[in-house]
């Protein structure tokens, strides 16, 4: 079957130069398209994850009485909403991996700790994370003062507040906002190859870079796999946001 299936697309690639679908048949390219699709989920995932935890713990300290931590979470804001994530993962990568420990496994090459693809998540991490603590902070002042001052009556402390009573309600209210983002989060993920993380992108480039009449093909392979990966963080957010709507929070 497998045969089958690829000599007809061998026999397409004769009678259509321009579409050729080569890593259908040839397996040293296929192993590049789904070493690139994995390498996209995790960026994806890892990145959603540390970025919903910077939004949350970034919104608990712009509540907190010390003015000089709220000045750093206000400095952190503006810079990484004011800027450009393509240039934040050149200065991450180029300018502060400069300074980056290295160690020798084999006592001649300099290896850097963080790699290429850590200095990816980081940068596209705290981009998200940026505008993920606006979000969860607009969901904090929509909970009603009057609902913290009743925790706060009944004996509970600030902390117990926040993580009983404000956070619960606050990520109800966000979950829309937040759902935005994430996606956007996913499809900046692309920008990675510019500094060589091996993502579909990336994958995709060297392939049309060796075989230019797989390029149109690819295309449609970058745009159906980005539509499948965003489709299922939308359906997944979805969900989540109908299994914890509270009726007067969030719709």
């Amino acid at each position: 079957m497998i045969e089958i299936i690829q000599q007809f697309f061998r026999e397409i690639a004769d009678s259509y130069p321009t579409w050729n679908f080569i890593f259908f048949y040839d397996e040293l390219q296929w192993s590049k398209i789904v070493g690139g699709l994995w390498m996209t989920v995790k960026l994806s995932v890892v990145c959603v994850i540390l970025s919903v935890v910077i939004g949350v713990a970034g919104a608990a300290m712009q509540g907190s009485p010390n003015k000089v931590l709220r000045k750093i979470v206000a400095g952190y804001i503006q810079f990484f909403r004011n800027t450009p994530p393509f240039v934040q993962l050149l200065f991450f990568y180029f300018a502060l991996g400069q300074f980056t420990p290295t160690y020798s496994p084999d006592g001649w090459l300099e290896i850097p700790i963080i790699s290429n693809v850590g200095w990816a998540i980081i940068s596209l991490s705290f981009f998200a994370g940026a505008f993920n603590v606006e979000i969860f902070r607009a969901g904090i002042e929509a909970v009603p003062h009057s609902t913290q001052e009743a925790a706060s009556a009944l004996g509970f402390k600030r902390l117990q507040i926040y993580r009983y009573i404000v956070f619960p309600l606050a990520l109800r209210v966000s979950i829309p906002a937040l759902n935005n983002n994430l996606v956007n989060l996913v499809k900046t993920t692309t920008q990675a190859f510019v500094i060589a993380v091996p993502e579909l992108l990336y994958q995709s480039i060297t392939i049309w870079n060796d075989y230019p009449s797989a390029q149109n093909p690819m295309m449609v392979v970058l745009f159906i796999s980005y539509l499948t990966l965003v489709g299922f963080v939308v359906i997944g957010m979805n969900r989540w946001d109908r299994s914890m709507r509270i009726p007067g929070y969030g719709g």
